[in-house]
């Protein structure tokens, strides 16, 4: 598996999180706080189990500042893909989620105010969702933005990691891992694969009160 990220590399923002601390969903496992409210740009406090399709749940962590998400100088940055991901999804069954857990950034382009703006104008589809706390990341091992879990219609994970094999360019995808898995599960067929290797910036999390 390869991520076309040559252009991102020399960039030291960017990182590849890793935190031993933190769970490591596997396939089978139940979708983490199903409960959890949180806030929507709509102003709406919704659940991840309210938002649940009849075929299932996407949920995507994301932002509005890390490069792999917004793009660079040569690169695209994932979040072109946004909005074409969450009407296929729709269309599939499956609802879409972008939770922004960043809240060492909420003051740093990553606040509600600028989730709102940078939804409207990045033309989104979906939910985009404010994790105050970063307790959603939290409990699903959440380390990258973005950070990508599908679930099946009973909650389920069946498929994480990242959403293809080219932040750099959407043409130049050769692995549409995400649309994949979404296209198998809705049509009862198995996810492979069902883990990819998650890329981007980590998320910026505030260290816990002494």
């Amino acid at each position: 598996m390869f991520i076309k990220i040559a252009s991102l590399a020399a960039m030291t923002v960017l990182t590849i999180a890793a935190n031993d601390t933190l769970p490591d969903l596997k396939p089978g496992d139940a979708l983490p706080v199903p409960d959890l409210k949180m806030k929507d740009v709509t102003g709406k406090a919704v659940s991840l189990k309210e938002l649940s399709g009849r075929n299932g749940l996407l949920v995507v962590f994301s932002c509005n500042t890390c490069p792999f998400v917004i793009g660079s100088e040569g690169s695209e940055g994932w979040e072109g893909r946004y909005p074409e991901l969450a009407a296929f999804s729709q269309r599939m069954g499956v609802a879409m989620a972008l939770v922004n857990s960043n809240e060492a950034k909420r003051s740093e382009g990553d606040g509600f105010a600028d989730m709102q703006k940078h939804y409207k104008e990045k033309n989104y589809g979906g939910a985009y969702l404010l994790d105050v706390g970063h307790v959603a990341a939290d409990a699903f091992g959440a380390r990258t933005t973005p950070h990508v879990f599908l679930f099946d219609k009973d909650g389920k994970l069946v498929y994480k990691g990242a959403i293809d094999d080219s932040v750099g360019s959407a043409a130049a995808v050769k692995e549409p891992w995400l649309r994949n898995a979404i296209t198998n599960l809705v049509e009862g067929k198995a996810i492979d694969p069902a883990v990819t290797r998650n890329v981007g910036c980590s998320i910026k999390r505030v260290a816990p009160a002494p």
